[in-house]
């Protein structure tokens, strides 16, 4: 899928299905591709992940008709910019907690590559765009996917006026974030974390906006089918680490034991989140 294919089906409340990325290995894009991959989250808040590496990432996956939608470090509009220029068909925008972060965010991503005062007096409504250019802008950046994490308890209370965004295409819950927000870290079967994950499901769909959960083990996979089933058509399914621990500690464990010897102890690798 492209950038453009992404956003049409996250309002329309089709599924996407994606994974996280840590690894740059030019392999990576064709086998995620054969596994029927629509997009992939490449993270540059929690890794070193740099510029040049991220572009050349970007122009890698978008070869093979892999959407690459890069999380940004802050919520800042201008690096937005940036991972687009570099070859990027979207930004996740980490931590967000008010609507205004969100216009910003919007206007970087939908009405590049205008900006400054200009673009500050259209987003607040006091200024309007010639049609021209408005046109130009919509068509310039019909490509383009914006997500935004909401991983707080305040991002919950200013939840509404968040989906009420024009032009965001979709929310993206960081589990581990959020379970910490609510006083009740890792819990992710805790009473509490499932009320709130479908309630944030249910405004989400009612604002033909699209959500997810990021979800690995711990997580629950059991759990990940029962949300998408109830809405959740962003599908971020686990991330490279954890999929290769896993299936090789199970491949060791299997070939020891049939050996005779003990299995292996040890956790997976530490997710994205």
């Amino acid at each position: 899928m492209n950038g453009k294919k992404i956003r049409q089906a996250l309002h329309d409340g089709r599924r996407v299905y994606g994974t996280a990325m840590i690894s740059q290995s030019p392999h990576w894009p064709g086998i995620l591709a054969s596994a029927g991959i629509d997009f992939v989250f490449i993270d540059t808040e929690h890794t070193a992940l740099g510029r040049q590496t991220v572009g050349e990432v970007c122009h890698l996956y978008k070869g093979h008709g892999i959407a690459p939608v890069v999380r940004i470090p802050s919520p800042d509009p201008y690096q937005a910019t940036m991972m687009l220029d570099g070859g990027a068909s979207g930004v996740i925008a980490p931590y967000i907690e008010r609507a205004e972060q969100v216009r910003k965010l919007v206007g970087a991503v939908k009405y590049k590559p205008l900006k400054g005062e200009r673009l500050a007096q259209f987003l607040k409504g006091e200024k309007e765009l010639e049609p021209e250019l408005r046109d130009y802008l919509i068509k310039h950046n019909e490509d383009t996917v914006l997500i935004v994490n909401i991983e707080s308890t305040p991002a919950l209370e200013a939840l509404d006026d968040i989906l009420s965004v024009e032009g965001l295409d979709g929310i993206l819950v960081g589990p581990h974030d959020l379970t910490c927000s609510l006083g009740i870290p890792e819990e992710y079967h805790h009473p509490l974390f499932i009320e709130t994950i479908e309630s944030i499901i249910d405004k989400a769909r009612n604002n033909q906006v699209g959500v997810g959960i990021h979800v690995w083990d711990a997580v629950g996979f059991d759990q990940e089918i029962e949300w998408i089933k109830r809405g959740a058509n962003l599908v971020v399914h686990s991330n490279d680490l954890s999929l290769l621990s896993g299936t090789l500690r199970t491949n060791i464990n299997n070939i020891k034991t049939a050996l005779g010897q003990s299995g292996v102890d040890g956790q997976d690798a530490e997710p994205i989140v």
